[in-house]
């Protein structure tokens, strides 16, 4: 824990997640969003049968108190989280939602609870990284793997995570004949659960995921010997962040929500709030006007030190 983590202005980030089968899932929903309201949490939150997923902020105590609740289930008393800190609030909203699954693969025969591939530290990632045999895949979206990845690994290029099943099946590396050793890696870890566990229903024998994802990484795996570069893409406010988890540089646009940096910002297809490099072409003279009043309503509420919805990012899938 950092030396001014009990700084009052500190907010505690804590993302969380555990695959454990739970049919009565919806029933914890109101007791949940009741113990997060009385405590000043804000974040998301994704019940479903297979178990929970999310990621919640708020003052110190309040997070713990959260995290207390939910171990109170016994079949949550395992859960694991990732801490890190932030001088503002990283969320607007307290959401807990039921979903079909707590990460959207769309492969409902898969069950993480039953089979995944093997864990692998952050302290022994780097060896995995430098075996010629193994292939390394990064299983995000192209949004985040445009910021930062690992040094000499696959990027399938996908908009969504339901698309990766669709991408294996392409790779001719990965179909008949002697199967590869393959590695896997996402930003908390719960990605590679599924994405892993899909590859052992393939038949692929050695299968390997990064314990913690990246994030654990970049805690963990001291600058000077790290194999990653760039940024990391988190599902908040801070938009990424880098080794030590510290908040990075980047903003987000909050036409597309694509991470954007120095070289976009400069560009003359950016306009705060209306559109950048990734979809200024897409955005109609319609769709401008009625960004370009959001934007004008949002710089309104900051002038009265009011928070504005639109200022946020919308929620996508975490993990």
């Amino acid at each position: 824990m950092s030396a001014d983590s009990h700084t009052p202005s500190r907010f505690l980030t804590a993302a969380l997640y555990k695959f454990v089968d739970l049919p009565d899932f919806a029933a914890l929903r109101e007791p949940l969003l009741a113990v997060c309201d009385q405590h000043g949490v804000k974040g998301t939150l994704l019940l479903a049968r297979e178990g929970i997923n999310g990621t919640i902020a708020g003052p110190q105590e309040g997070v713990y108190a959260v995290l207390v609740h939910l171990r109170s289930d016994a079949r949550l008393a395992s859960l694991v989280h990732k801490e890190s800190w932030s001088d503002a609030p990283p969320f607007l909203r307290m959401k807990v939602r039921l979903k079909k699954e707590i990460v959207t693969l769309g492969v409902p025969e898969l069950n993480p609870n039953v089979t995944v591939g093997q864990y692998v530290k952050p302290q022994d990632w780097n060896a995995l990284l430098a075996d010629p045999e193994v292939l390394v895949i990064d299983t995000r979206n192209d949004y985040e793997v445009a910021i930062g990845t690992f040094k000499g690994a696959i990027n399938p290029d996908i908009k969504t995570f339901t698309e990766l099943p669709a991408w294996l099946d392409a790779q001719p590396a990965l179909q008949d004949g002697k199967k590869p050793k393959v590695a896997m890696f996402c930003t908390g870890g719960i990605r590679c659960e599924k994405s892993t566990a899909l590859m052992k229903m393939r038949g692929f024998d050695e299968v390997y995921h990064l314990e913690g994802g990246i994030l654990k990484y970049l805690e963990e795996v001291p600058m000077e010997q790290s194999r990653w570069e760039g940024e990391c893409f988190v599902f908040d406010e801070r938009v990424s962040v880098g080794h030590g988890l510290k908040p990075g540089p980047l903003e987000l646009c909050r036409s597309c929500r694509w991470p954007l940096g120095d070289v976009d910002k400069a560009s003359p297809l950016y306009t705060k709030g209306v559109s950048c490099p990734q979809c200024h072409d897409r955005r109609s003279p319609e769709d401008r006007a009625r960004l370009a009043e959001r934007q004008r309503q949002v710089e309104l509420a900051e002038a009265r030190g009011e928070a504005h919805v639109g200022a946020r990012m919308s929620p996508r899938d975490v993990g």
